[in-house]
């Protein structure tokens, strides 16, 4: 049996979802929102990614820090079944898992060189919260990575369930321009979790440093505040 040892973190992710309610529940459905990620001093050399600029995709290895602390079970209740039938965590994507670890197919944007940073990388299409730490990144191989006709088991198709997304003139003058796509593509997908279907109650979630406040009715999701 072999002993457990450490593994090293390598550098973390930056961008504007700083809670988990709203973060994307799968990469690669929010093209428009860039993330950076900065490397620690041990791994922010140039000589580490000599080739990487060769590759639109990269695979992140990361950790899900928020749920070391939380008990595993051996069964899981995906969003996506209603919130009440459970399957096992090794059938899920769930966060809750032995080694905490997630994966995610990114595509990069630009790999900078900055003379404080290092090497720092821009992805769009990530599903990782504000500050995540990385452990890992391979480049994205469609021969090999790429399965068109795999299943999606109990899992909905990305374009399934997308929502129209209203917000009136006054709301999006709070936001940098360069927000608005990235916050549009977020809500499609709607963050609220499945079982969840009022059409009264209003929803909160940050993005960047603001607070988007909203209500979903059948299709539709209306921005009612911005703050």
């Amino acid at each position: 049996m072999l002993e457990k040892y450490e593994i090293e973190i390598i550098g973390y992710i930056y961008n504007d979802y700083k809670e988990k309610f709203g973060i994307p529940r799968q990469s690669g459905l929010t093209k428009s929102v860039i993330s950076k990620i900065v490397f620690n001093k041990n791994y922010s050399d140039k000589s580490y990614f000599k080739g990487l600029e060769q590759f639109t995709h990269i695979w992140l290895i990361w950790q899900f820090s928020g749920t070391i602390d939380k008990e595993i079970t051996p069964t899981v209740r995906p969003p996506k079944l209603g919130g009440n039938e459970r399957v096992g965590v090794f059938a899920s994507r769930s966060p809750f898992r032995p080694n905490h670890i997630g994966l995610s197919s990114v595509k990069i944007e630009k790999i900078d060189f900055d003379e404080n940073l290092g090497t720092v990388i821009y992805i769009s299409g990530a599903d990782l919260m504000n500050g995540t730490p990385i452990l890992d990144i391979k480049p994205y191989l469609p021969y090999t990575d790429s399965h068109p006709d795999a299943s999606n088991g109990f899992a909905l198709d990305n374009t399934d369930g997308l929502l129209d997304v209203i917000c009136s003139d006054e709301f999006l003058k709070k936001l940098p321009a360069n927000m608005i796509d990235g916050l549009f593509e977020t809500l499609k997908h709607d963050p609220r979790p499945s079982y969840q279907n009022d059409s009264e109650r209003i929803y909160g979630m940050s993005y960047g440093d603001y607070q988007i406040r909203f209500k979903a009715d059948d299709n539709v999701l209306t921005i009612i505040d911005i703050i």
